[in-house]
């Protein structure tokens, strides 16, 4: 179990790492096409910012966010547009990395004040201080590969994606539910090996079913960072199909990335 303050810090080092990378970029270079089709780097930047303030909202104002959150059912936009819309419109913005920041560090410091039982409005199921943190960790990890991919910087890897593994292994179901497939109805074991050659496990050991391999590929594979063809993950018949459908964000079925 990780206390709430680490992960907080966690998320810290993850956000400034990212920033480090865009925090001297000339204007131009913000529109370079990311792997995320349709994206730029200001786009990626621009949508951590939108979900940053949203998740402040909801840590500050629940009854706001409610408010927000009903007026865009109400207007029938699709909840995958409204998405895309915050990063459209946040990719204009002259000062957007000034925002990003801003956003990024009110949203830690509330969380950080929140009782650690409290549950937080979201667009799915409420959350727990820890789990939105963990939520925003693994966005901000997977939005910087696509940043770094832009930029053609190696992004380190580190024990802090124990963090986006567990997020990967709990939301199995998710996964399966969001594609209106009936989940598996007993356990999978997922071992994996971290960055520091530390054994990652989840699940029982007599699971009939396993997952094994590196966590970043583990990790690049439930953000859909990664085609499943271009992992060296290892998995039983009875988990092949989970790995080939999981993500750990919410919302509608991703597309995933192309085999390389």
């Amino acid at each position: 179990m990780v206390d709430l303050s680490a992960l907080l810090a966690d998320l810290r080092a993850e956000s400034d790492e990212l920033d480090s990378w865009v925090a001297d970029l000339p204007a131009d270079a913000w529109r370079t096409p990311t792997p995320a089709e349709g994206w730029t780097i200001a786009h990626q930047i621009a949508h951590l910012a939108w979900t940053d303030e949203r998740s402040l909202l909801a840590a500050t104002d629940p009854d706001a966010f409610q408010a927000e959150f009903a007026e865009a059912l109400k207007s029938g936009v699709d909840p995958q547009r409204f998405v895309d819309q915050g990063a459209e419109e946040g990719a204009e913005r002259e000062d957007l990395l000034q925002h990003w920041r801003d956003k990024r560090n009110a949203l830690n410091a509330a969380l950080a004040a929140t009782p650690a039982d409290a549950k937080l409005a979201w667009y799915g199921p409420p959350m727990s201080p820890k789990s939105m943190a963990t939520a925003r960790l693994m966005e901000t990890w997977a939005h910087s590969h696509d940043v770094a991919g832009a930029l053609g910087v190696a992004k380190p890897a580190t024990d802090r994606i124990r963090h986006v593994a567990h997020l990967g292994v709990r939301t199995r179901d998710f996964a399966f539910l969001v594609r209106q497939k009936p989940p598996p109805g007993h356990p999978f074991r997922v071992e994996l090996i971290g960055p520091g050659g530390d054994l990652w496990t989840w699940g029982p050991e007599d699971a009939p079913d396993r997952v094994t391999g590196t966590a970043l590929d583990f990790c690049l594979l439930v953000t859909q960072r990664v085609h499943r063809g271009d992992t060296s993950l290892v998995a039983t018949e009875g988990a092949e199909e989970w790995l080939g459908i999981a993500q750990a964000f919410a919302g509608a079925p991703g597309k995933g990335r192309g085999k390389r």
